[in-house]
């Protein structure tokens, strides 16, 4: 039922079919015990983290757990990396870049992230595992306004 999180090119699907895909997975599981199992896998398929980079400059703070997020712009794409020392965010950190890593900045704008809400994820998780996923989210998004050509085009003189 896992895929491998491919880091290195565009999605094939668009983000409103990876969150169908995503909430159908979910509703195949029966309970929460098997979907914090299924999240905690998920973690860890995550691509290495260089530890190099696990530095404070890369370090996502909000999250009770450690997390580590960097941001990599090609062929204006946003691709993220990240991991965290907790297994259950390392899940929800996979779920995350499997929506949103290697999307435009406009589609990472204009998408809610219904999936959240869909699968009952913030009601079964801990309040700051919940305010970490938010963060986590945030941060995409903010990364995503700061790398949108709408953005960047009022930058200039």
């Amino acid at each position: 039922m896992i895929t491998k999180l491919d880091n290195s090119a565009a999605p094939a699907e668009t983000i409103t079919e990876t969150q169908q895909a995503i909430v159908e997975d979910f509703q195949y599981l029966d309970d929460w015990t098997e979907r914090y199992q299924y999240l905690i896998q998920m973690g860890r398929e995550l691509p290495p983290f260089p530890e190099d980079q696990q530095v404070e400059a890369n370090r996502l703070h909000g999250c009770q757990a450690k997390v580590w997020f960097l941001v990599e712009k090609r062929q204006g794409r946003l691709f993220f990396q990240a991991t965290s020392d907790a297994a259950i965010v390392s899940g929800l950190i996979a779920l995350l870049l499997k929506v949103y890593s290697g999307r435009t900045p406009d589609e990472i704008q204009t998408a809610t992230p219904a999936f959240i809400e869909e699968i009952g994820l913030a009601q079964h998780l801990s309040p700051n595992r919940t305010n970490g996923l938010y963060n986590m989210l945030a941060r995409i998004q903010a990364e995503a306004a700061a790398q949108s050509p709408s953005h960047q085009a009022s930058d200039v003189p």
